[in-house]
């Protein structure tokens, strides 16, 4: 069964460009050098699910023109992949639906801490209605898609990738454990995150998000979650070995 992904948006957590910055990348005219906070769409025919709203999710459902949405999959609870979830409120009303949310139970606590008035006993009109489901590290389905999560860390914090037939996602990370790695392959795509050149605390660097898809050995790999501190789209994509290309806002591959 082939899949369509969409990248929503390829950004770290204060996008790109950041607010006030005069950095070559954040006054690029470039379009590749616009990048909304991560996130992507992941569908078949019959089954349309997003992974992580961030900040940015109405302008990207606006931006693909997004009518249906069958469940929204979380991969962690920090601000930049959860602050978009009012916007589901949409597809409630025009999709006559609740709107299916899958996220581990620590997930769920900061979504009851962040949207308590989704959760609360006493409803305002208008709010998101949404149906909890939570998974951890077993594979789920939602419609006919089928997820397998990958257990990573972000530094000290949980987070969950996932794989999808030979597609897989990971965001948010500087450590994937050897069992966890056996997952990632015979891929025939590896999206990874590859925040910037210097060491950082909780993601991949340029250099060890390399590293890494070496190591996996997918036919193809993209890095994603980019900060500006990367460099222009332009230069460094040139600076990657064969297979691997940085993804862009608007990216769409059919798997």
């Amino acid at each position: 069964m082939a899949i369509k992904v969409t990248f929503l948006g390829t950004g770290t957590s204060q996008g790109v460009p950041l607010i006030a910055c005069n950095c070559e990348v954040c006054t690029s005219r470039d379009q590749r050098d616009k990048r909304l906070r991560s996130s992507i769409l992941i569908e078949t025919a019959k089954t349309r699910l997003v992974v992580d709203s961030g900040p940015d999710f109405r302008q990207q459902l606006l931006r693909e023109r997004i009518k249906r949405l069958d469940a929204v999959v979380f991969t962690h609870e920090h601000k930049d992949h959860i602050a978009g979830l009012d916007e589901v409120k949409a597809f409630n009303f025009l999709n006559k639906m609740r709107m299916p949310v899958y996220a581990t139970e620590r997930v769920q606590q900061a979504l009851k801490r962040e949207f308590a008035y989704i959760f609360s006993d006493e409803k305002y009109p208008g709010i998101p209605e949404i149906d909890l489901f939570t998974f951890d590290n077993d594979v789920f389905s939602v419609g006919d898609i089928v997820m397998e999560p990958i257990a990573v860390m972000h530094y000290k914090l949980p987070v969950k990738g996932f794989r999808v037939g030979d597609f897989a996602y990971i965001t948010d990370a500087n450590f994937i454990s050897d069992p966890e790695k056996e997952k990632l392959k015979g891929l025939r795509v590896l999206v990874i995150n590859a925040l910037r050149m210097e060491p950082h605390i909780s993601h991949f660097t340029f250099q060890e998000a390399i590293d890494m898809v070496k190591e996996l050995a997918p036919e193809k790999a993209y890095f994603t979650h980019i900060s500006h501190q990367l460099g222009l789209h332009e230069k460094v994509n040139a600076k990657l070995p064969d297979g691997i290309e940085l993804a862009v806002d608007g990216l769409q591959l059919i798997i």
